[in-house]
């Protein structure tokens, strides 16, 4: 059962990317909800009673219960659990007035700037004199890479939902197909990425934001950029509002609405409370997820308020370092601001490339058969339905879901696509310049319609997902196929995509120093891996003839191993694979070649020393950064029922007196978190903590403190908490798919990680039910307890600005007993013996 009306923070609930975006909110928040209060004689709290006294009411409250219950047994919870909070009888909030106008005016507005630490906006309250209208603002961000973010001030569309104008706009605006903004942009070397629609919104005003990742060139070139945005939308105004466009969107979002992906129920109470606050009741499932009022009026009126007279522009580079006069307060960006008038705007127009923009076609790949086709046999799990030298094919039939959509994933195994750093780095290109293709061709009316794909490069190769409604899947595999046998390099794409890789690796160094440990943790453990650094070194060398070479030799041989769920017959799952492997494998002259038994690929992990502690100490990447990190890592075993529920509930049993006493008590650092570790099959637990207050190995030291500490609990743990924590486990593993996608990828991690227990959750289950106290003892005592003889530890130690006379003291210190130091990664991995693989050739048998 789930309830929403309110909500508090949970942060052992957040992930860490989020617990770090907290953190650092918190810091912000404390000055402005302390610091500067008291400088003002102003009672914080004081504040926060009056508020709640004030606006704290029943009446402006909404309820969501999620239960399979009973309607009067819900009913008496609710009165049970509610019937104290109070009725004032209190009105709205009301927040009126325009943060935008054409004067100087003095108001508390949102300022959009760059985070200091994230190359994101963010919100922030300010109080200053400032022209809204036609400005400028140069921003330096931290990351490399520029951006273009246009905004306009415009009237709420939630005054108009049934109508969804900044639907209609934002999909014509956004779109990426053949005469769109965005496909001319790419055509010209100009932007990488292109979206469109409302942003910031309240029922008194709202933002429309146009933002635009810019190449090298781009940036060169902003002014041609915003002059065609603005041809653009002067095309909108001459085609007129098109009823066929709205029935269009219109018949996707209905179908979307009718056929959506069931979620958690966690988040769709607290999406249908949300609504509850917005909508009339009639609408309270459905939002504005279904405009079906064609008003070309309405529509008209807000693309009228997309004009040169009110536009906002904020433009990002690290071009612009030494060239600001301003700094942000709360994240230290440096910016500027100039005005920018109508007739400049209008002769950036002028002066734009003559491109052929036009609006788009209609869309073929919208689904006209919805229909829900019979199982032939009731299948509860994948079956090899299909084998040869060529390909491999697990199929599952849709028996749970009942609806129109299907799941499938082709992995390319080839051999030559992993011999180097240097293949590595073409491998991505090639995945990356495939779907750059196919973006710019009619697969993208595909994503618009609600059939998703996507080119992934991989280990061994290249991976291709198509998740979606069935009914014109086989013409998107078939579009896929084709532009992957007919791959060529085009010179210019190819520079920008590799322009877009070499910033990518050179934003590395500004991952948090929790990201930059876990990524050493796995270049340690992972065999057959390069590092960043490597591939950063040979992508610039790299040039269109080198990825022409590579391509048809990363093809000449592979294996094709593929999964086929949903809503789709086993002849046509059949079908779909037979095609494919006639295109590649059959005819006078194949491309690719069957591969031979030994040079199937397979992923195998460094298996630690019984009794041993690795050590691995660098320093942080970011010289600013002051946050140090710590992965501390238990390896215990290779995949197995019973062990896997000992380490799962030994893990669940930690986990939160782990947060408590390293974070809450001891404040070793905002982010902390203990949670399983599974690579390729081997399984293992780590604790993550980021901290600025203290270096990493003093948090090593207290990492095993805790575990010391917690071996008092485990001991003392009564039967019946014994019972609750086994039984709340086994309600995590009997909780259903709540989708195709989820029950999809959990399969494909059994096929990719050779494995292959799709009855995994009911054989651990089983497993639990058996599972006793003493069990759990003897597992902590053997594989986790500090100093056990078959315990196997790896610490990954990050060090920032702050710690780093720690780093430099530890290189002269001893190296305590049983404890080795890894000073160079490789030459570690080359010395250590690995873990079997479960993928040991075609049928995975293990040699």
């Amino acid at each position: 059962m789930l309830i929403s009306s309110y909500s508090y923070l949970d942060l052992d609930g957040l992930d860490l990317s989020a617990q770090f975006t907290y953190f650092t909110s918190f810091l912000r928040n404390w000055d402005t909800l302390d610091v500067r209060p008291k400088a003002k004689g102003v009672d914080t709290r004081q504040e926060l009673l009056k508020f709640y006294e004030d606006k704290y009411s029943a009446n402006l409250m909404h309820l969501v219960v999620y239960s399979k219950e009973s309607l009067d047994k819900i009913q008496c919870l609710v009165e049970d659990k509610f019937q104290e909070i109070r009725n004032s009888d209190r009105s709205r909030f009301q927040f009126p007035g325009q943060p935008c106008t054409s004067e100087h005016l003095e108001v508390y507005r949102a300022v959009m700037l760059p985070m200091h630490h994230h190359l994101m906006f963010v919100t922030v309250l300010r109080k200053e004199r400032i022209l809204f209208c036609k400005i400028l603002v140069r921003a330096v961000p931290i990351k490399q890479g520029h951006k273009l973010r246009i905004v306009w001030p415009i009237t709420p569309s939630i005054l108009h939902y049934k109508e969804g104008p900044c639907r209609y706009l934002g999909h014509l605006i956004g779109h990426e197909g053949e005469g769109s903004l965005f496909y001319v942009l790419k055509k010209l070397g100009w932007a990488t990425g292109l979206s469109a629609g409302e942003g910031e919104w309240t029922s008194e005003f709202s933002f429309f934001n146009v933002v635009i990742d810019l190449t090298d060139a781009g940036q060169d070139n902003m002014q041609d950029i915003v002059g065609l945005l603005f041809k653009y939308i002067q095309l909108l105004q001459q085609s007129g509002v098109c009823k066929w466009i709205f029935d269009e969107l219109s018949a996707v979002c209905e179908t979307g609405f009718h056929y959506q992906d069931k979620i958690s129920p966690i988040d769709y109470v607290v999406n249908i409370s949300s609504n509850m606050q917005i909508y009339p009741p009639k609408d309270w499932l459905v939002g504005s997820l279904l405009p079906s009022d064609f008003n070309p009026a309405i529509i008209q009126k807000i693309l009228n308020e997309l004009s040169p007279e009110n536009v906002r522009i904020f433009w990002e580079s690290k071009k612009f370092e030494g060239l600001t006069d301003k700094v942000e307060p709360w994240y230290g960006t440096a910016y500027s601001i100039e005005k920018v008038s109508s007739s400049k705007i209008q002769a950036w127009m002028s002066s734009a490339p003559n491109e052929n923009l036009h609006l788009p076609a209609p869309n073929v790949f919208i689904p006209k058969d919805l229909s829900i086709k019979n199982a032939q046999e009731e299948v509860k799990f994948p079956v090899l339905l299909r084998k040869s030298s060529y390909s491999k094919l697990w199929y599952k039939p849709d028996t749970v879901f009942s609806t129109p959509k299907a799941y499938v994933k082709i992995d390319f195994n080839c051999p030559h696509a992993r011999n180097s750093p240097e293949t590595e780095v073409l491998g991505d290109l090639f995945a990356r310049l495939l779907l750059d293709y196919l973006n710019h061709s009619s697969a993208y009316y595909a994503q618009v319609a609600g059939l998703l794909y996507g080119i992934s490069h991989t280990d061994s190769g290249f991976e291709v997902t198509l998740v979606g409604y069935n009914h014109k899947l086989r013409i998107l595999l078939e579009t896929i196929i084709d532009k992957i046998v007919k791959f060529e390099v085009k010179p210019d794409r190819f520079s920008v995509i590799k322009e877009m890789e070499i910033k990518d690796y050179q934003n590395f160094k500004f991952q948090q120093p929790y990201q930059q440990a876990m990524y050493y943790c796995s270049l340690i453990l992972k065999d057959q891996t390069w590092p960043w650094v490597e591939r950063l070194d040979v992508l610039p060398h790299l040039n269109v003839e080198d990825l022409t070479n590579f391509a048809p030799m990363m093809l000449s041989q592979a294996f094709l191993e593929c999964y086929i769920a949903g809503n789709i017959e086993r002849e046509e799952a059949e079908s779909m694979v037979q095609h494919v492997e006639d295109v590649f494998f059959k005819g006078p002259n194949p491309i690719c070649r069957p591969l031979f038994p030994s040079q199937f690929l397979t992923n195998r992990v460094v298996k630690l020393e019984r009794g041993m502690n690795y050590c691995y100490s660098k320093e942080g990447l970011n010289p600013s950064d002051e946050n140090s990190a710590l992965v501390h890592y238990i390896q215990v075993h290779q995949d197995d029922f019973i062990l896997n529920v000992k380490l799962q509930l030994f893990a669940l049993v930690a986990k939160q007196p782990a947060f408590h006493q390293l974070r809450s008590v001891e404040q070793l650092g905002y982010i902390t978190v203990l949670m399983q570790r599974n690579d390729s099959g081997i399984c293992g637990v780590q604790f993550i903590i980021q901290s600025t207050v203290k270096g990493p190995a003093h948090i090593d030291s207290r990492v095993e403190a805790f575990l010391k500490m917690f071996e008092n609990k485990l001991y003392e743990m009564t039967n019946d908490e014994f019972k609750s924590n086994v039984n709340a486990l086994i309600d995590m593993k009997l909780e259903k798919h709540k989708n195709l996608r989820e029950e999809s990828r959990f399969y494909w991690r059994e096929i990719t990680d050779g494995t292959l227990k799709f009855d995994r959750r009911e054989a651990e289950v089983a497993a639990l039910k058996k599972l006793t106290q003493q069990e759990l003892i003897e597992f902590f005592n053997e594989n986790v307890k500090v100093g056990a003889t078959r315990k196997k530890t790896l610490s990954v130690r990050v060090h920032g600005n702050q710690h780093l006379a720690e780093y430099h003291s530890q290189k002269s210190e001893a190296v305590q007993p049983n404890t080795i130091q890894i000073n160079d990664i490789f030459s570690f991995r080359r010395s250590q013996p690995l873990y079997g693989s479960f993928r040991g050739g075609i049928g995975y048998v293990k040699l």
